[in-house]
């Protein structure tokens, strides 16, 4: 996981931040590789979690062997003789405490599927990692053809619905540091991203929800609330969407957005989420 800033105009550098005493740097790389890997992963080799970790393969070869030797990862080959890893047991006894202490998910998930029903799209439950929201719960309509994103899946923050309403409703505090992250991620697309983003902190004042048409992917359209579940937990995002030419732009600010919205009130009536005001 690096991180550096890009130098400015006139060759001269930017001052170095100054470096976390307390920052374990072997361990976070050990855990960056962990979360490279997505629902529909099979196996990835060394160069593939290098590439996508942004790490040395010499590196990702300690690391991986380390995190197979307790578990996280298991060396194994599929039917075309490939070998790789793939996540091992000890990540699934994490992610099964971690999903098992969301009582959350068991009191939304009747009106998440009721939303889904009657919107004809997809519905999901999400909370933050980083820079990306990743669903915890997922709810679909039978009878319609809807994004094939599981639990587990990750979304980006800046460009989806789901990600704005997060930041909607996260400090202020909270909101620049992670804005100031997505910025050095990508500085070049930076200036678009902020714009939907503020565009985002807009929409949730007048309208209570965010939307994404077309921003995070050509032909997905959403809109998305978020909320601070009781008893100390993190914000967690509810969003609605499916492919754009099913679900206008008109059709979810008019039929979608009151039932998104009163989503969040009757959770809130059953005791299980205390909404935040913007800040």
């Amino acid at each position: 996981m690096s991180t550096h800033a890009s130098p400015h105009g006139g060759g001269r550098r930017p001052a170095q931040a100054k470096p976390d005493r307390h920052f374990v740097t072997a361990l976070a790389r050990g855990l960056e590789v962990l979360s490279v890997f997505r629902a529909r992963d099979h196996l990835l080799g060394n160069q593939e979690l290098a590439r996508r970790s942004g790490l040395p393969k010499s590196t990702i070869s300690r690391l991986t062997y380390t995190l197979t030797k307790l578990g996280y990862l298991e060396h194994a080959q599929d039917e075309r003789g490939n070998v790789g890893y793939r996540l091992g047991s000890a990540v699934l006894a994490l992610g099964s405490t971690m999903l098992s202490r969301m009582d959350l998910r068991a009191v939304a998930r009747p009106l998440m599927q009721e939303l889904a029903d009657h919107s004809q799209a997809m519905v999901a439950l999400g909370t933050r990692d980083r820079l990306s929201m990743i669903y915890v719960e997922t709810c679909r309509s039978e009878s319609a053809l809807t994004l094939s994103l599981e639990v587990g899946s990750r979304i980006p923050l800046g460009t989806t619905a789901m990600g704005r309403a997060y930041l909607a409703v996260c400090s202020e505090v909270e909101r620049r540091a992670l804005m100031e992250q997505m910025r050095e991620r990508d500085p070049e697309r930076w200036p678009v991203v902020e714009a939907g983003i503020l565009r985002g902190l807009e929409e949730y004042r007048r309208m209570g929800c965010c939307a994404s048409f077309g921003e995070w992917q050509g032909d997905v359209n959403a809109l998305a609330i978020a909320f601070r579940p009781l008893a100390g937990r993190g914000i967690m995002g509810i969003n609605c969407g499916g492919p754009a030419f099913q679900l206008a732009p008109e059709y979810l600010l008019r039929e979608v957005r009151p039932l998104l919205v009163t989503m969040g009130e009757r959770l809130q009536q059953l005791g299980a989420v205390k909404p935040m005001a913007l800040s």
